[in-house]
């Protein structure tokens, strides 16, 4: 068997310390990521899944929205002393990756297949999935390190004001992506045997 896949994969890992010492330019690494996504998989092709990347001040603002949310939600004394610092960590990366779902082509698809109508809100959970991980093993192919957080729904009002999204994008995924300052931790993994079986 050809591993070069498998190789890639054990590459792909939650990244935190992330810096902006990154050599690709923002248009290339838009580029990338653009067509990383159009040729990831979909049900039905129905390409439901939508991206936004968000560079300098803008990938700032973000996480300011964030950290602004989180304080007014908590509390201030329980943010500086416990959620604080990880925000400013993801606010130094280099760039934020969102990732959204088109509803209108969901609640579209539902209509034109009702036997299926059922499953295509879960059918585009698994696009947006494909989408992520396709996205996040490219990166880590070209030395980026990523981590994904979700922090929606609570920032999707200011979100979608902030950055003028239509409202059908549904926000899922905040993915920050910049340089590796410092590598990810041992991995564990449960038994094989509680998680795969072959029938022969």
């Amino acid at each position: 068997m050809k591993t070069e896949l498998l190789k890639l994969e054990k590459m792909r890992r939650s990244i935190y310390a992330l810096g902006k010492n990154v050599k690709q330019t923002p248009d290339e690494l838009f580029n990338f990521v653009k067509e990383t996504v159009k040729w990831t998989p979909s049900p039905f092709n129905n390409q439901t899944t939508r991206v936004v990347m968000l560079f300098g001040k803008n990938h700032e603002k973000l996480w300011d929205i964030v950290g602004n949310t989180l304080e007014a939600k908590i509390g201030k004394e329980r943010y500086q002393k416990g959620t604080a610092g990880k925000i400013n960590m993801f606010k130094n990366a280099y760039a934020s990756i969102l990732f959204l779902t088109d509803m209108d082509i969901v609640k579209k698809f539902e209509k034109q297949f009702p036997t299926y109508a059922a499953n295509f809100k879960d059918w585009s959970e698994q696009a947006q999935g494909n989408s992520q991980y396709a996205v996040w093993t490219g990166l880590a192919e070209n030395g980026i390190g990523a981590n994904i957080q979700h922090y929606n729904p609570l920032i999707d009002d200011e979100v979608h004001k902030t950055f003028d999204l239509p409202k059908s994008w549904k926000l899922r995924t905040q993915m920050n992506i910049g340089s590796i300052e410092a590598p990810a931790g041992k991995k564990s993994f449960m038994p094989d045997d509680k998680r795969f079986k072959i029938i022969k």
